[in-house]
């Protein structure tokens, strides 16, 4: 059973909607034992970084995640706000301490040169092909005003040209995530649902 962790920052019935049709087990759940039993955490979300960070405080999630991702070492798929959440540090709509899972903070897009949002398809570049060695075209939904600049460059598995180059994807160890929404990236994103599951959990 894989748990996507509500934590009221949306996007989780699109989620658990792409699992459902890959014949992928989950559950939406904030529940402590729920999620320490599961095969794997899915962490999805839009909106901010400060929000989110306060709603995981306010469910008493932080603890547990950093306890089942680090220590566990479950398997841990973050997606958008999911992903940028793990991070040290954000900046949206102030500074604010995140999950602290991957060194590097999360910063505003350059909107001198840049529409922001980054809102619609893009092609990303793949750096490890690990979960993405099946997927043929590599246009997926991207939607957000912030990006991760990761301290240590040998986490980012895939990155974006967007006016300069960001990072679509961050792996490292049992963690992937993803800046762009695989759930509403239609047969390239749900082939990236599977990949990873299917590699890191069983039935």
């Amino acid at each position: 059973m894989v748990a996507i962790v509500d934590y009221g920052m949306g996007n989780v019935a699109s989620v658990q909607k792409a699992l459902n049709f890959l014949n992928i087990k989950s559950t939406v759940t904030r529940e402590k034992s729920i999620i320490s039993e599961s095969a794997a955490i899915v962490l999805p979300g839009v909106g901010s970084f400060a929000q989110g960070m306060s709603n995981l405080y306010k469910f008493n999630l932080v603890e547990l995640l950093s306890e089942e991702v680090l220590t566990k070492n479950k398997p841990f798929f973050g997606i958008c706000l999911g992903m940028q959440l793990i991070m040290e540090r954000g900046n949206e709509p102030h500074y604010c301490r995140g999950l602290g899972w991957i060194q590097g903070e999360v910063i505003k897009l350059d909107s001198e040169k840049l529409s922001v949002p980054h809102m619609g398809w893009n092609n990303i570049e793949i750096r490890n092909n690990k979960y993405f060695h099946d997927i043929e075209n590599l246009d997926f939904y991207f939607i957000h005003s912030y990006h991760v600049k990761p301290l240590e460059s040998s986490c980012v598995s895939a990155t974006v040209n967007y006016g300069q180059e960001i990072v679509a994807c961050i792996e490292k160890g049992n963690i992937f995530a993803t800046q762009f929404h695989p759930e509403k990236s239609q047969l390239s994103g749900l082939k990236l649902l599977n990949n990873f599951f299917d590699i890191h959990v069983e039935g």
